[in-house]
C-alpha cells in the first residue's frame, strides 16, 4: 500500500511539474508585427513566417492581410525565441499563390524581412532576424 501511494504521489508531482514548465513556456513567447504599404487595394497580402529548416518551403506559420488603407498588416502570436524570417507577397489575383512568368520572375510584388532585395529568390542570411521574449515590429516593403 505504501508503494501504491509513493507511485501516485511521485506521478502526480511529476504531472503538476510538467504542466509548470509548460505554462513557464507560454509565458516566454511573444509577437512579430508585420506592416506592409501597398500600391494596390486588389486582393491580400499573404505571410509567412519561417525558420531556418522551413524557409522558402512550408511557412511555420502563413496568414493573410487584408489592404486597408494602403497598408497591410498582420501579427504572428505564441512565437518561441528564435531566429526566423518573413516573406509576404502581395496576391492580387486571389489565388493563395505566388505567380511567376515562364521565366520564372515573380509576376506579383513580393517582400522580405530586413528589406533586402537582390536578384533571385531571397537568401536565409539576409532575411533572418532574431526574436527574445520582447514583441518585434516590422515594416516589410515590396
Amino acid at each position: 500500500m505504501k508503494t501504491i501511494i509513493t507511485t501516485l504521489t511521485l506521478a502526480l508531482t511529476t504531472f503538476f511539474l510538467t504542466a509548470q514548465t509548460e505554462a513557464e513556456n507560454i509565458s516566454e513567447s511573444t509577437s512579430i508585427s508585420v506592416i506592409v504599404p501597398v500600391q494596390s487595394n486588389d486582393g491580400n497580402v499573404v505571410f509567412g513566417l519561417y525558420d531556418e529548416t522551413s524557409f522558402m518551403k512550408q511557412p511555420l506559420v502563413g496568414l493573410e492581410g487584408e489592404i486597408k488603407d494602403g497598408k497591410a498588416s498582420v501579427t504572428f502570436t505564441d512565437i518561441a525565441p528564435g531566429t526566423y524570417a518573413v516573406l509576404l507577397f502581395h496576391d492580387k489575383n486571389g489565388n493563395k499563390q505566388m505567380d511567376f512568368e515562364p521565366n520564372g520572375m515573380p509576376t506579383e510584388p513580393y517582400g522580405v524581412s530586413n528589406n533586402v532585395m537582390t536578384m533571385g529568390p531571397p537568401l536565409w542570411s539576409d532575411a533572418k532576424f532574431n526574436v527574445t521574449d520582447e514583441p518585434v515590429e516590422l515594416e516589410i516593403r515590396m
